[in-house]
């Protein structure tokens, strides 16, 4: 039988050539030359592979649904992070720092599921070191199957003997596919093993988690479309060499987007943190100059932390702006908000942003704590110590209201606070007990009851 012969694509115009070449011949790109396979005669692309059955149109009312519930894994944050437990046949990437603790926590996984039978297929340890890992951590993990492979193609085959509900593949980089020449990790070799595993998963209805690593500037190395392949995207967040970890979906198919997980890194492995806001939030002795509490909000469950500025005088010719947990581009435009109809010129200070605990805040509910935190730090004056606030500041200087205001309220009077200032539209109808709340509609009036 006759070998498929290997070619190379430009991406950018589609031209073909039988040899790498740095610049597109036909469109001038460079650097757009990838590898690919043309099959020989009479072979398709995905031939061989079990599985595959006759396409046909159907109507969407005549599908049925298969039934099936979600499998909890026994570890209540990862479960929330996903959506609720594991979907047969779904595909779960998972990336982060090395050493963050991926490898740990799918161990974990599989050693928590022992009605459902699962593979643990590594790529860069040997068995000796799982083992000692599983060992370490006091994980049940003696009927874990596990292998140790390179090669996709073995990797499926291995796969479809063993018929795992649950399968691990650690990690994605470590793959090759024989069909193609190129190094393992290459974008090519990345892309066409990450299509035969999530094709296996399909057929198959396994739960399949792959492990991804990460460039410098956080993103899952390889091809952009790997993350569109895979049905859940989790980023591991944290610095490495702390206690506390972040599990945070980016995309999920099968739940809600931007959920969090909060983990311990514990001599025992990850552990699962029922009250993330209690360790975000620093609880000084006494009012401190340039702290606010926020209230935000990751997917469903509304968590609280801790916003800390500091303005100080700058000799340098051009102030610095440096937000840590926040959006960098945001604090400057809301500081011109702040000089424009605010009254208050910070031009020549240098203003650092921090969000306490390493947590991310995207959304915009944390403009109004950072100008008061802003604020507070510039005037040297601390804010009462029970008092939270979130919403949205707009170029106008008015204070816009943020989803699910009386779902945050209530989670701060959980926490022992009496006071907030929310936007005006934020207000609830019949008030909170417990709790003074003062509505805002202007960046004016915040300043003149603070």
């Amino acid at each position: 039988m006759a070998r498929p012969r290997t070619r190379y694509q430009c991406t950018a115009c589609g031209a073909v050539s039988p040899k790498w070449i740095g610049q597109c011949p036909e469109c001038g790109a460079w650097n757009r030359m990838e590898e690919m396979v043309e099959p020989a005669a009479g072979e398709g692309r995905f031939a061989g592979y079990a599985g595959d059955a006759p396409s046909r149109v159907q109507r969407l009312g005549d599908v049925q649904g298969s039934g099936q519930t979600r499998l909890a894994t026994g570890i209540s944050e990862l479960d929330r992070a996903l959506g609720g437990g594991l979907v047969a046949g779904s595909v779960v990437l998972i990336g982060g720092d090395p050493g963050i603790g991926k490898s740990t926590l799918l161990l974990q996984t599989l050693a928590t599921l022992p009605q459902l039978p699962s593979l643990y297929v590594t790529g860069e340890e040997s068995p000796e070191q799982v083992s000692l890992r599983g060992r370490r951590l006091g994980l049940p993990c003696d009927d874990l199957r596990l292998l140790t492979e390179t090669c996709v193609e073995r990797i499926v085959a291995h796969a479809r003997s063993e018929a795992p509900g649950a399968m691990v593949v650690d990690s994605i980089q470590t793959l090759y596919s024989e069909q193609l020449q190129s190094a393992p990790g290459s974008v090519s070799q990345v892309r066409e093993s990450a299509a035969v595993l999530v094709r296996h998963a399909k057929q198959t209805g396994t739960a399949l988690f792959i492990v991804g690593h990460v460039t410098k500037e956080g993103q899952i190395a390889g091809p952009r479309v790997l993350e569109h392949m895979v049905d859940t995207v989790l980023y591991f967040e944290g610095d490495p060499g702390g206690r506390y970890r972040i599990l945070r979906a980016v995309k999920n198919r099968f739940g809600a987007v931007n959920e969090l997980g909060v983990f311990a890194m514990l001599e025992t492995g990850l552990k699962p943190v029922s009250n993330p806001s209690a360790i975000f939030l620093s609880r000084h002795e006494e009012p401190v100059p340039g702290s606010v509490i926020m209230v935000t909000r990751e997917g469903t469950r509304p968590l609280m932390v801790e916003v800390q500025a500091l303005v100080a005088e700058s000799h340098a010719p051009q102030p610095r702006r440096i937000t840590v947990g926040l959006e960098q581009n945001r604090l400057a435009m809301l500081l011109a908000v702040l000089h424009r109809h605010g009254g208050l010129a910070l031009f020549d200070q240098d203003v650092f942003v921090n969000v306490v605990g390493g947590v991310r805040v995207s959304e915009t509910a944390a403009d109004l704590p950072m100008l008061l935190a802003a604020l507070s730090s510039f005037r040297d004056r601390p804010l009462p110590h029970d008092m939270v606030s979130f919403g949205e500041v707009g170029l106008a200087g008015e204070i816009r209201p943020v989803p699910n205001g009386e779902e945050r309220l209530r989670e701060a009077v959980k926490h022992g606070f009496t006071r907030a200032v929310v936007p005006a539209a934020n207000l609830p109808r019949k008030g909170i007990q417990g709790m003074e709340i003062t509505p805002a509609r202007r960046l004016a009036e915040v300043l003149e009851v603070v």
